[in-house]
């Protein structure tokens, strides 16, 4: 650790490598409301946060596991989940009144294709206006789950909490597109 006068410790959450404040002082200049999206083992969150000097205030909030309400069988923080948590979230914040934010993966590493950009096509095609370049979004096979289809073929063994829950990882294209056309004619 480094002595003497002039050093200076770091915010506590620098010093967890929780939090990366240049990255966050820039995204508070927009004054527009955030789009946080974290993925975890388990599920896919998306939450609409407003900045407030006493605190952050979360305005909109869902996950993943939201979808069952929908009818979605599929996993929890796959591709297509996180598309469809996308477009919750959309659907949430135009209904409060919001239709634009900035995105804040926070740490992750802005991957080409990766769920946390699966997350903001779907915000987008929600209605919500989010600064963007289209080319990082997935391709729609992606985004219907025909790459998880494909893989079900070659080892049908890895499938079985799927077919437990009553959907054949084959059908997930169709099933994808029910449960988006759900989510769409939510009424506001």
């Amino acid at each position: 650790m480094a002595k003497g006068p002039r050093y200076r410790v770091k915010f506590r959450r620098r010093r967890e490598g929780k939090t990366n404040y240049r990255k966050r002082l820039k995204l508070l200049l927009s004054r527009k409301p955030r789009l946080v999206v974290r993925i975890t083992n388990s599920k896919v969150i998306a939450q609409l946060v407003e900045y407030n000097p006493e605190g952050d205030r979360v305005v909109a909030a869902v996950d993943s596991s939201m979808l069952r309400s929908f009818g979605w069988k599929g996993d929890l923080n796959n591709t297509p989940a996180a598309y469809l948590t996308g477009l919750l979230i959309a659907k949430k914040a135009l209904s409060k009144g919001i239709s634009e934010a900035v995105l804040d993966i926070g740490l992750h590493s802005p991957t080409k294709g990766s769920r946390v950009f699966a997350v903001l096509r779907g915000a987008v095609e929600g209605g919500m206006e989010v600064p963007h370049s289209p080319e990082v979004f997935p391709d729609d096979s992606r985004i219907k789950g025909e790459h998880i289809a494909s893989y079900y073929e070659m080892s049908p063994e890895r499938f079985s909490e799927y077919e437990k829950r009553g959907l054949k990882p084959s059908d997930l294209p169709a099933h994808v597109d029910e449960i988006r056309n759900r989510i769409m004619g939510m009424v506001q």
